[in-house]
């Protein structure tokens, strides 16, 4: 278990695909069935195997109540649907006003399904199934590994045993197994629960506020306060107005990204409003609209910055000049700190590359050039 490790799976969790949550339940289960330290889990090649039964098994009782609920929580960009969602729907409304998602379950556990209700159940499990395998296990880790299946193998299993009696042991004898490097299980044994936030800081604080409250408030609730951004999107769009008036007085504006000459304009976040919530002047620099759209919440290159570093020092001395005391405080938070240093700008480039390195780099998030 080393630092590489850790900086992949944050690439992995930054990187790869984010069009549906199947890549955020595979993982929250994989760490899960760990951090329960399965008696199923066995080691040996240098990987660690586990029984694809254990997490359909988690499939089922994570996308239960997403389904149930009577607000649409979208699972799919563009979709509410899930690839499995119409049969899990029927699952849930058989148990609506019938105990729900804990009858459900105390019936998995119990073995206590009716004939009828098992035949659906396994066609149900069939489907969770096939969605794990040759969605998310397929691609995750491509952006570490360079290649599908890097991080996930699956190995069906070689004989399904005759009994139709559907429950948990019947998922854990009937969907053979996956398996993931040594190294990755280690650090999800040590730092899962804070991956997946079982553990995590502002999971516990919810849960103290929610149990403070004599549980008068929900943990969703609690996250969505503590969660707030003291930046709105009324003060990022007045930011942005103030910027584009600057830009009126300019007989010629650049496009910081490409160098030319701009007609039309975006104003963009070198670093991006989703990655770091900053909305500071020295951030904000013009850019053609199709390069904004191209870049969106990736990084620009280390490379990028060194080029382009005249323009970025021009459109911060317009900055400087109209708004000397926001624009230098907010740069010393960010970028100069107590540097003594006389040129400025070239410190505040230097940490603008650091930054923007530690973000690809340590942190996972994509690296952005133009598309020439």
């Amino acid at each position: 278990m080393d630092h590489k490790t850790f900086a992949n799976i944050s690439r992995i969790i930054e990187r790869d695909s984010k069009s549906t949550t199947y890549k955020l339940a595979l993982l929250r289960g994989t760490i899960d069935i760990i951090n329960e330290n399965s008696p199923f889990i066995k080691t040996y090649d240098g990987r660690a195997h586990i029984p694809l039964g254990l997490l359909i098994e988690k499939w089922l009782l994570y996308y239960y109540p997403i389904v149930e609920s009577e607000t649409i929580i979208p699972q799919i960009n563009g979709s509410t649907d899930i690839a499995f969602g119409k049969n899990l729907k029927a699952l849930t409304d058989a148990y609506k006003g019938n105990g729900g998602l804990s009858a459900f379950y105390t019936n998995l556990i119990g073995s206590k399904f009716q004939i009828a209700e098992q035949l659906f159940l396994i066609t149900l499990t069939q489907q969770i199934a096939q969605t794990i395998t040759k969605m998310p296990m397929r691609y995750i880790g491509k952006s570490v590994t360079g290649q599908e299946y890097g991080l996930y193998e699956y190995q069906p299993t070689k004989g399904k045993k005759a009994s139709i009696t559907f429950d948990i042991n019947y998922l854990i004898d009937n969907f053979g197994s996956f398996s993931i490097p040594i190294e990755y299980f280690d650090a999800f044994r040590v730092l899962g629960s804070f991956i997946g936030g079982q553990d995590a800081i502002l999971f516990k604080w919810a849960e103290f506020s929610v149990q403070a409250s004599g549980k008068n408030l929900s943990i969703p609730q609690v996250l969505g306060e503590v969660l707030k951004s003291p930046i709105t999107e009324r003060e990022v769009s007045a930011s942005k107005a103030f910027y584009k008036s600057l830009l009126e007085s300019r007989t010629t504006v650049y496009c910081v990204w490409s160098g030319k000459k701009l007609t039309r304009y975006d104003i963009d976040h070198i670093i991006p409003f989703t990655v770091w919530k900053n909305n500071d002047l020295w951030n904000l620099l013009p850019v053609h609209p199709s390069l904004n759209n191209q870049k969106r919440d990736k990084i620009p290159s280390i490379n990028l910055i060194e080029n382009q570093q005249s323009l970025i020092k021009d459109y911060w001395s317009m900055l400087d000049h109209a708004k000397p005391n926001r624009f230098q405080t907010e740069l010393r938070v960010a970028l100069s700190g107590d540097s003594k240093d006389p040129n400025w700008q070239e410190h505040a480039i230097s940490q603008l590359k650091n930054s923007c390195n530690y973000l690809i780099n340590t942190r996972g998030f994509d690296e952005w050039m133009p598309a020439v």
